[in-house]
């Protein structure tokens, strides 16, 4: 089975990468944008299933999975996503999608979803599709002072720490301060997996 996974998480797709490759029958591909997800799909030997990243670059959500569906006569292609909404997922599958997968899947489990839906099957976890919606504030927002959040804002804008705190009319030691609080409530060790989880958090 050829399988192609298109995702701008270096960590994510080298781990599937991995799995996927030790398990007999894979053939993989990958990608880190949606242009070069396109560009693959069309030059490339025919895959048995693409999956997309529903936040990467160049992916403009259900837009992009409905133009990946057509590409070349008929596609499968899936959604993976650690921010996506129940509403999203159903209407990706509304749409044609073999499946949606959440970020949250152990990488196993992760790797047996890819299988059942290269072999034709639809996939969606049964525990995420039928769990209550969350409020619309993210749990985060609610870990973090306002200050923080304009700190991490900052970060996840690529900002040196001089610039957010120019921007933010704090001292660097104050900006340093708030990164370390950070760093701890978000449970991460450095300001690019902050950004990480930022951004998978759907904050900015």
């Amino acid at each position: 089975m050829r399988i192609l996974i298109a995702d701008d998480h270096d960590l994510l797709r080298d781990t599937l990468v991995a799995f996927l490759g030790a398990t007999d029958g894979f053939q993989v591909g990958t990608a880190a944008s949606y242009a070069e997800a396109v560009t693959r799909i069309r030059e490339d030997e025919r895959y048995d299933l693409v999956l997309l990243d529903y936040k990467m670059p160049g992916m403009a959500g259900l837009d992009s999975l409905r133009e990946a569906l057509t590409i070349d006569g008929g596609q499968r292609v899936a959604l993976i996503s650690g921010e996506a909404t129940r509403e999203i997922a159903e209407q990706a599958l509304e749409m044609g999608a073999a499946g949606f997968v959440p970020k949250t899947l152990p990488a196993k489990s992760l790797v047996n979803a890819i299988r059942f839906m290269a072999m034709g099957e639809k996939y969606a976890p049964i525990d995420f599709m039928t769990a209550q919606e969350e409020e619309s504030a993210h749990p985060l927002t609610e870990k973090l002072t306002p200050r923080e959040m304009d700190v991490l804002n900052g970060l996840s804008g690529g900002k040196s720490n001089k610039e957010i705190a120019r921007d933010l009319g704090l001292t660097e030691p104050t900006v340093k301060l708030h990164m370390k609080t950070l760093y701890r409530k978000l449970g991460v060790n450095n300001r690019t997996q902050a950004a990480i989880a930022a951004r998978d958090a759907g904050l900015f």
